[in-house]
């Protein structure tokens, strides 16, 4: 594809990604306005996956969340289209993932069909796996590093895999894994608030804390103003890495006679 055709084909993703923002302030059809818009351009996966997972996000923010209006034994079952098909999973999907329901995630991929399951889209086994790492099992990494190989570092799809790997807990590597996501050119080219928040955790459980206190000060310092509850979460990680750094220290000899 040429840059021209590119920029082109960039001018009318936005164009479908407004009028879905839209839409998804308007009724309880919006999903099936979100998908109609992406047949006709005739989206692609990566291309359906950065549509639905923005306008779910701000949807649940505004109080009309997919999960209302899309039911799981809906589309789990052959949709009359792919493109359409997709769109509602990839809604669903992220819908369950911003409220953290892992179990839900899982138990709506064993619903499907296995016709439906053998011809999932990248993206939809990214939500696989985040279902898995968010629940703390390792079948979840296997799987996190079959998408990644297919993934061509598709930034939605990276990053719901490192949110997956940041909910998870005591799996084997996993800060090491989370600091060489953010290596890979979607997080590592650009300045992101909340990859910063990610990289500062894992350096926490790392115990490498000065270097993640830089790092949860400079993600501070990009966040936008406005955003509390993000905000909250980010002084949370700084409470975290400072008492940690603390507990770390060796107590000096005068700290010790000072307690008794």
């Amino acid at each position: 594809m040429t840059s021209t055709a590119s920029s082109e084909r960039m001018a009318v993703l936005e164009q479908v990604r407004a009028a879905a923002l839209a839409a998804a302030a308007s009724g309880e059809t919006w999903p099936d306005v979100i998908a109609g818009l992406l047949s006709e351009i005739d989206a692609t996966w990566q291309e359906s996956a950065e549509v639905c997972a923005d306008v779910a996000w701000h949807a649940r923010t505004a109080g009309n969340s997919a999960l209302l209006v899309l039911h799981p034994e809906q589309i789990a079952q052959p949709a009359p289209d792919l493109i359409t098909g997709r769109a509602h999973r990839h809604l669903h999907l992220a819908g369950l993932r911003y409220d953290f329901r892992c179990p839900s995630i899982e138990a709506f991929f064993h619903r499907m069909p296995p016709s439906v399951v053998s011809h999932l889209d990248t993206y939809s086994r990214a939500m696989w796996a985040f279902a898995l790492l968010g629940q703390s099992r390792t079948d979840g990494l296997e799987l996190m590093d079959t998408v990644l190989a297919e993934a061509d570092d598709h930034p939605k799809t990276l990053q719901v895999l490192l949110h997956g790997l940041w909910l998870g807990h005591r799996l084997p590597g996993r800060e090491e894994r989370i600091l060489r996501l953010l290596d890979r050119p979607p997080f590592a080219e650009r300045m992101d608030p909340i990859a910063l928040f990610r990289k500062a955790g894992a350096l926490r459980g790392l115990g490498n804390y000065r270097k993640a206190l830089d790092t949860i000060d400079q993600a501070l310092d990009l966040l936008p103003p406005g955003d509390a509850a993000v905000h909250a979460d980010l002084v949370r990680e700084r409470s975290l890495i400072t008492a940690a750094d603390d507990w770390a220290r060796p107590t000096r000899p005068s700290d010790a006679s000072a307690q008794r």
